[in-house]
């Protein structure tokens, strides 16, 4: 399921996030690349225990912890916490997978990768290129998001980001283990989901095929979820 989730974060929000990531510490984007991916990869990467980038996504837990789109598409049980990259003059990632699973530095944190999500915190208009291309059964989709915006889509899809010509391209990035290991039984509980909730506007909430409805969706959620 590859789903956009609009306005992640308003515009007060990106630019607070801004302030804090261009005054931080930027290396090389290698630094948590494995070896295929370091042979695709070229940009830059905040400081993965810097002090900026512990606030900086401290600050995107919280705006996913608002969000009920995101939530009920991803149902987490686990969120690596959020690393940051920019790409200029001409710097991109090739084709590549992400790794299946992700160890962070320094601990013994880990999480089964069952979802990918970048948030896009540069207005598009403000450089060339950059597009996330991701492939999925009907062809490569193409994504480049306003700032606050994000798009989730599965780990295990190849995809890459095109170079950028102009400007800077700078985004959140990061990984999710979701209650619900396969990508098809997430997407039949998303879409069951988003059906009871427009029931839920027409006939209300006590309404007897909205509780029904509503109970099917726990019990397979029950069948299916690791919590």
């Amino acid at each position: 399921m590859l789903l956009p989730i609009p306005n992640l974060l308003d515009p007060a929000d990106v630019a607070r996030l801004r302030g804090i990531l261009d005054a931080g510490e930027w290396v090389d984007g290698n630094v948590t690349s494995g070896p295929q991916a370091a042979l695709a990869k070229r940009n830059e990467q905040l400081t993965e225990a810097s002090p900026a980038a512990r606030e900086a996504g401290a600050r995107v837990l919280e705006a996913l912890g608002r969000s009920p789109l995101f939530v009920a598409a991803a149902l987490p049980l686990k969120i690596f916490p959020p690393l940051f990259n920019r790409y200029a003059g001409g710097q991109a990632f090739d084709t590549h997978v992400d790794n299946a699973v992700r160890i962070q530095r320094g601990s013994e944190f880990r999480i089964r990768s069952d979802l990918s999500m970048t948030v896009f915190l540069e207005d598009p208009e403000a450089y060339d290129g950059g597009e996330l291309l991701i492939e999925g059964q009907f062809g490569a989709q193409s994504v480049k998001l306003p700032a606050g915006h994000a798009i989730l889509y599965p780990s295990s899809s190849l995809h890459r980001v095109a170079p950028v010509t102009r400007g800077c391209r700078v985004a959140s990035f990061f990984w999710i283990q979701s209650m619900v290991r396969d990508d098809g039984a997430r997407r039949m509980l998303f879409d069951l989901d988003q059906a009871v909730q427009r029931l839920v506007g027409q006939l209300g909430q006590g309404d007897r095929s909205v509780v029904e409805l509503t109970g099917v969706y726990h019990n397979l959620l029950r069948r299916w979820a690791d919590a």
